[in-house]
């Protein structure tokens, strides 16, 4: 019996990257062996086991031939012949095909140090195609690392993606995959790699239908919407945005791809489609509540926001209380927060000021500071105490002179 580290961690260490999951190979050793030495078997589909003592998962060396449609449908064999090679082999990447022995020696039968030190995805066998969900791994990967598909394995991409096999992966599985890709150092090569391949208009057709959309005149028109979607993304991770705000900033602008071409490069009306348009892909994906719940709400306020320097009192109070900003002041944040990424993520604009953030931040504050006591003490309640309660804070905004 023979054990290896295999996978991230050995690419990772590597990379000179901190390693944070250990995975191991168990060569020329049965189920039985493993239980026998005090492993726990985990692995209803593939024989996978934790260690006894550090709890890491060690898997018997195996081979897969598929069977069926999708991801799932693998015969697998593990028996005590199948070798580190062979196991290897039926890895997604090169840079994922390598393993290190217990002396340390660096095990690469596939050229994935090569492909690291190039900064190249490369599939590691044509049994690529056998799993649809190696596109989403490969565009996920590419935001990881920067890295770019070799032309060879873009080719294998798109026909997984004109075969239709995308179609069953698990819509957890694709939001699992964007949620991982939004969370990395380049998320816009997520989608990049997504439409490079044709896979982007299967998975996230919302996001596909922006390209070639022309901006508003006032911006660059060599920029279309879709490529604005890439430089927003860009600029979320300048700023350090939190995952909830990436993904609204991906979705804000999904209703300029539904624009009628007779008002184009216009685009009024979107915001309420981009929002139609977000709560439809969070339903389809079965996006978590509150990645949805700011996603649409940035949707649907962003070119209010964008306009606050202009807005009335009256009209502020209303944006405040329609972005339920008094009871939930830091989502309120993660609004602004992706309003500012929207304005600045455009070419020569980003470190552009935005004070209409200040602007409303100063608002909230004052009317968070507008008490309902004197109204309640007069025996107002239901619509008659709301009314009087909004009338109460324009006056308060007006006085303050914000």
């Amino acid at each position: 019996m023979q054990i290896y580290q295999v996978g991230g961690a050995v690419r990772d260490r590597l990379l000179g990257r901190e390693v944070s999951d250990r995975d191991w190979v168990v060569v020329g050793a049965s189920a039985e062996q493993l239980l026998a030495l005090g492993y726990r078997q985990v692995g209803a589909d593939f024989p996978v086991f934790l260690h006894p003592d550090s709890h890491e998962e060690y898997a018997l060396a195996r081979t897969e031939r598929k069977s069926g449609h999708g991801y799932k449908g693998f015969i697998t064999d593990a028996t005590p012949t199948v070798t580190l090679e062979e196991d290897l082999a039926r890895r997604d990447f090169t840079i994922n095909a390598m393993a290190s022995g217990e002396d340390g020696e660096l095990i690469d039968p596939y050229g994935g140090q090569r492909d690291l030190a190039a900064g190249v995805l490369r599939h590691v066998t044509a049994a690529f195609v056998e799993d649809p969900l190696r596109v989403l791994r490969g565009a996920r990967f590419a935001a990881r690392f920067g890295f770019a598909i070799a032309d060879e394995t873009q080719a294998l991409m798109r026909e997984l993606s004109e075969a239709g096999e995308l179609a069953t992966l698990a819509p957890e599985r694709v939001w699992q995959e964007l949620r991982r890709a939004l969370s990395e150092a380049h998320p816009e090569k997520f989608i990049e790699v997504l439409r490079e391949c044709g896979a982007l208009r299967a998975l996230l057709p919302e996001v596909d239908a922006l390209f070639g959309v022309p901006q508003p005149p006032r911006h660059h028109p060599e920029i279309d919407t879709g490529v604005h979607i890439l430089m927003v993304l860009q600029q979320a991770v300048r700023r350090n945005a939190d995952e909830l705000v990436r993904f609204a900033v991906l979705t804000h602008d999904l209703g300029k791809g539904t624009t009628p071409a007779a008002i184009l490069p216009s685009h009024h009306g979107h915001e309420e489609r981009s929002a139609e348009l977000t709560e439809a892909l969070c339903a389809r994906l079965r996006v978590p509540r509150e990645h949805r719940e700011l996603a649409v709400l940035v949707a649907r306020l962003h070119t209010r926001v964008h306009r606050a320097q202009e807005l009335k009192s009256s009209t502020t109070v209303r944006l405040l209380a329609e972005a339920d900003a008094l009871r939930r002041p830091a989502r309120f944040e993660q609004l602004l927060e992706a309003c500012v990424i929207d304005a600045t993520g455009r070419l020569g604009l980003e470190q552009m000021p935005y004070p209409q953030a200040e602007r409303l931040r100063a608002a909230l504050k004052v009317v968070m500071g507008v008490s309902p006591q004197p109204l309640l003490a007069r025996g107002l309640k239901g619509p008659a105490l709301a009314a009087a309660l909004e009338q109460a804070r324009i006056a308060a905004l007006t006085d303050s002179g914000i």
